[in-house]
């Protein structure tokens, strides 16, 4: 698997970055906090999504002030082409994944946790294994040695797929466990069930039923015979109360009738009221008619009507409200004029008041100008005066020049010069005291055999030896290198001196060129307060022009709404003459109204006399009426008295009353019979439900025996396949540690080549131990920082060489990603590093991916991707800044 290219947009510290990633050797490279890592989360995130956040949410992954963020990773795997895409979106106060998609050869999959899932099927490792294997976080170098053996366990058998293996032998396990226990619940299952058997065969229940099944034919018979008498007795009660029911019917209608004949009486005297009542009012409607008619007469000599005729009086009417509609018209028309001269002089002075508002704002800011134009030309006084002290300091700093051995701007060169030659003379001074620490030696030893009675140079007896007086020759050449160290000391200190008055040059410099930048920055402060004064006093000038005309408009406006006004109040005279004629109309046309509600009155009280006179003759008609009914209903009551036959309703009481009292005699017995007839039949029930129930007893002792057999053969099958998955496992993972164990020497002894180690151990729980050439064990805990740093970056490495030799061909493994792993280490732990990185690519390892801000790592890169961050908007940004060469 190799990563092609990576685009992020709002991604942490990201606002829109794109970065593409070839085969060999990547360093990005970059100031701490500038956003290297993020880099590789983005990568991380992309595939595993949140998995990829630890503690953290996806909040925390959209830049800070932005609704959503955007991640795109391109990877190539085992021949395909795949794209991934994320996007995150803000939704309240938290975030949600808005798009996750994932293209395939083979097609598109959707949605976070499906894209997860095939990233790990595609990957064989979950975000988990990722971390273990491929991708070595930030600060997380030692994190295979810090883990605990169970965890170290988990971890390298989960990466190895051994993980899968003690999966299966655990539920192999749990299974047999729960075979053995519904095993132990089938045998006390089938304890109970043969008590069970046992207690029921022990109550003989055959013999029971025959026993109940007698007693209950003679019930049933007893019964049968008192439900005969009983239906006798129901028989003779019904004719009885058939008798009482006919004499009772027969004198509730003679009590009917008599009520009806009372309720006639009463209904013929209240309609008689009632047509009394009619008559009084038939004779108020003839007063009321009268007195109308003579109103109408007094009402029509007001009026220039020859008659009282409806029709007249409505044309009249008609005739009026039109003069006052076209009166009324004229005064809406009058009032909308002066409406509108009235709104037309309220205009003008809005208007009027709106301009001495606006030339009033104009004279403020006018003076609010002035105020600025005064602090403006103070500003302006003072920067003149900056430039004068910036001119005064950059002539005493060019001063120093005056006196100095070069001029100025020479300063560098000649700082450069002085500390080449200084070098030159420390580096003569050095060989010079070299040779005479070797020539004093030599003097030294001479001396020695000299006192010894030996020749200086071959050691011999100094009589008759020719080289005695070399001795001398070693004291002057020995005399003569101290006279020349001492003068070379001197031209050295000497040299000191001058590098300091250059440096202090070399600074004049530097300071003249930053305040002659700073002139220009105030010299051009100056010139655009300058122009801003120019211009605020322009602005005061036109403000004011402008107020004074604005003033002289609003007084034109003033005097044009009192004319307005003036011609407003001209118009309202003529609308108190119009309402004066109107007035005239409205009594006019009162009269007219009162003259037709009089006509009305009368034609009312007419109406009213002829329905009265109908109603008393529909209620002379309706007592005659009620009279016929009344004699009927008395013939009746005559019948009805003379049908009533005393003693047969005496007889049939006495009937009634022996054939009730035989009835709750026999319900007593038939219910105490029926009570026991029912025992019967429920004890009959209950004992063929326990035969029923004794034959399910054992056939279910039966099918619980051969389900026990049953289980007690899986059990052992369960039980041999948790050894077989055990045995598996421990053989496997005996297979992989030889190969991590060989794996893990092989890189450390490249990385500690010729060093203090001899060999490291590790046993099937995967404990590590370290070996000392002489023999002595330590846990890797006891090595150094850089050390143990560099012992778990070969432990990662072993494992991954192990699963990509292991799969390979079938599913190539994700790039080696190291993310500052230099933090634990020195300068010469990062040239292991190095080598450690070039064997891992010399292996086959075809992409690595390294964060670093170390500049040997960035040397020996392939590629090298520069990441900066902008201090004002506080983004990142990215760049592929060279291609270095090869490593060697």
């Amino acid at each position: 698997m190799k990563f092609e290219r990576v685009r992020l947009r709002n991604f942490k510290c990201y606002g829109d970055a794109e970065l593409r990633l070839d085969p060999g050797v990547t360093v990005i490279h970059g100031v701490n906090g500038s956003g290297k890592s993020s880099l590789l989360e983005a990568c991380f995130f992309a595939l595993y999504g949140s998995k990829a956040l630890d503690d953290r949410t996806l909040e925390d992954v959209i830049t800070n002030g932005e609704e959503e963020t955007e991640v795109e990773l391109d990877f190539t795997h085992d021949g395909g082409s795949y794209s991934i895409e994320r996007r995150v979106r803000l939704s309240g106060d938290r975030a949600q994944t808005a798009t996750c998609v994932l293209e395939t050869p083979d097609g598109t999959v959707e949605g976070a946790r499906a894209v997860r899932s095939e990233v790990a099927s595609l990957l064989r490792m979950d975000n988990e294994a990722f971390v273990n294997c491929a991708y070595v976080r930030q600060g997380e170098v030692n994190k295979l040695i810090h883990a605990s053996p169970s965890d170290r366990q988990d971890m390298i058998d989960d990466l190895l797929q051994l993980g899968k293996l003690e999966e299966y032998r655990e539920r192999a396990s749990e299974a047999r466990l729960g075979v053995d226990d519904v095993l132990g619940e089938l045998r006390g299952e089938l304890s109970g069930l043969e008590e069970r058997i046992e207690s029921k065969e022990a109550k003989d229940l055959p013999a029971r039923l025959n026993e109940l099944e007698t007693e209950r034919n003679e019930v049933v018979a007893d019964v049968e015979r008192f439900e005969d008498q009983q239906a006798q007795a129901e028989e003779s009660l019904a004719d009885a109360k058939e008798v009482l029911a006919e004499h009772e019917e027969k004198r509730a209608e003679l009590e009917t009738v008599e009520a009806d004949i009372e309720d006639l009486r009463e209904a013929i005297a209240e309609t008689e009221g009632e047509r009394d009542d009619l008559k009084e009012r038939l004779a108020e409607e003839r007063e009321r008619r009268e007195a109308a008619r003579e109103e109408g007469d007094e009402f029509l000599a007001e009026t220039d009507l020859a008659e009282a005729d409806p029709a007249g009086i409505d044309d009249r009417l008609a005739e009026l409200d039109a003069d006052d509609e076209a009166l009324r018209d004229d005064l809406e028309s009058i009032r909308v004029e002066i409406n509108d001269r009235e709104n037309e002089a309220e205009t003008l002075r809005e208007r009027a008041d709106e301009l001495e508002g606006e030339a009033d704002e104009k004279r403020e800011r006018a003076g609010e100008l002035a105020a600025e134009i005064e602090e403006a030309e103070a500003a302006v006084a003072d920067r003149r005066e900056k430039v004068a002290e910036i001119d005064d300091e950059i002539e005493t700093k060019r001063a120093a020049f005056d006196d100095a051995p070069v001029a100025f701007g020479e300063a560098e060169a000649h700082l450069a010069e002085l500390e080449a030659e200084r070098d030159e003379l420390r580096d003569e001074r050095q060989e010079v005291t070299a040779t005479l620490s070797a020539k004093r030696d030599r003097l030294d030893e001479a001396e020695s055999l000299l006192d010894e009675g030996k020749c200086p140079e071959c050691g011999q007896p100094v009589e008759g030896s020719p080289h005695v007086e070399s001795i001398d020759d070693l004291r002057e050449a020995v005399a003569a290198l101290e006279t020349e160290r001492d003068d070379l000391q001197e031209e050295i200190a000497a040299l000191d001196e001058a590098v300091e008055r250059a440096e202090a040059l070399v600074e004049a410099e530097a300071t003249v060129e930053r305040l002659e930048e700073n002139r220009s920055n105030v010299e051009q402060l100056l010139s655009e307060k300058e122009t801003q004064v120019a211009e605020k006093r322009e602005l005061r000038d036109d403000l004011r022009e402008e107020a004074d005309e604005l003033a002289a408009e609003a007084d034109g406006k003033r005097e044009a709404a009192a004319a307005k006004a003036e011609a407003a109040d001209e118009k309202r005279e003529e609308i108190a003459e119009i309402n004066k004629r109107r007035g005239e109309i409205r009594e006019r046309e009162d009269r007219l109204e009162s003259l037709r509600a009089a006509v009305e009155t009368v034609a009312d009280a007419e109406d009213a006399i002829a329905d009265l006179r109908g109603k008393r003759e529909s209620k002379a008609e309706l007592n005659d009426e009620r009279r016929e009914r009344l004699a009927e209903k008395r013939e009746r009551k005559r019948e009805l008295a003379d049908a009533v036959d005393e003693e047969r309703v005496e007889a049939a009481r006495a009937e009634k009353e022996r054939a009730e009292n035989y009835l709750a005699d026999v319900e007593e017995k038939l219910s105490e019979l029926r009570e026991r007839r029912d025992e019967l039949g429920s004890q009959i029930g209950g004992v063929e439900n326990e035969l029923d129930e004794l034959d399910e007893l054992r056939e279910k002792r039966e099918s619980l025996e051969e389900r026990r057999e049953r289980l007690a053969s899986l059990y052992d099958e369960t039980e041999r396949l948790q050894e077989m998955y055990g045995d598996l496992r421990a053989e496997l993972r005996q297979r992989n540690v030889e190969t991590l164990e060989r794996m893990v020497n092989e890189t450390f002894d490249l990385v500690y080549q010729n060093d203090s180690y001899a060999r490291i151990e590790l046993d099937g729980e995967y404990e590590l131990t370290v070996y000392q050439k002489d023999g002595e064990a330590l846990e890797p805990e006891q090595l150094s920082g850089g050390e143990r740093a560099l012992f778990n970056l070969s432990l990662r490495c072993a494992i991954y060489r192990l699963l990509s030799e292991g799969i390979e061909g079938t599913a190539p493994m994700p790039p080696l990603i190291l993310d500052e792993p230099t933090v634990f280490l020195d300068s010469g732990h990062v040239s292991q590093l190095v080598e450690l990185i070039e064997s891992m690519r010399d292996l086959g390892v075809e992409q690595i991916i390294v964060v670093s801000h170390d500049d040997e790592l960035v040397g020996a890169a392939d590629d090298v991707v520069r990441v900066e961050k902008d201090a004002t908007s506080n983004r990142s940004s990215v760049a592929r800044e060279r291609r270095a060469l090869p490593l060697d």
